[in-house]
């Protein structure tokens, strides 16, 4: 069975930092991994995702602020947020990307202002 369990959400304020961790049980690692996210009454929109060899890409919107890694070893990727705004508020989920045919139950992100 395919699990990803999604952890480390939180609430905190303008310019704090977050690091979510995803893991991934049930299935070869050796996949694509997205971060996604929705805010309240909007779609859900991809954040970040990271290849199996490591390749990454961001949305315009997180450039330069949060970072996507994985650890193959644990089978567990993470997405390391810094420099945090109140449009970052949502739920995060991660997926496997960009098929999206598994996912977590996310974890809720909270930045004050």
């Amino acid at each position: 069975q395919v699990q990803l369990v999604e952890s480390g959400g939180g609430l905190v304020q303008t310019g704090g930092s977050l690091r979510l961790s995803c893991a991934v049980s049930g299935i070869i690692f050796s996949i694509n991994v997205g971060w996604y996210r929705q805010a309240p009454g909007k779609q859900r929109e991809l954040v970040a995702f990271i290849g199996s060899a490591g390749r990454t890409n961001y949305a315009d919107s997180v450039k330069g602020r949060f970072t996507i890694s994985r650890d193959n070893g644990k089978n567990t990727v993470h997405l390391q947020m810094n420099s945090l705004k109140p449009e970052d508020t949502g739920v995060y989920y991660c997926s496997d990307h960009p098929y999206g045919i598994h996912w977590g139950q996310g974890t809720q992100v909270t930045v004050s202002s």
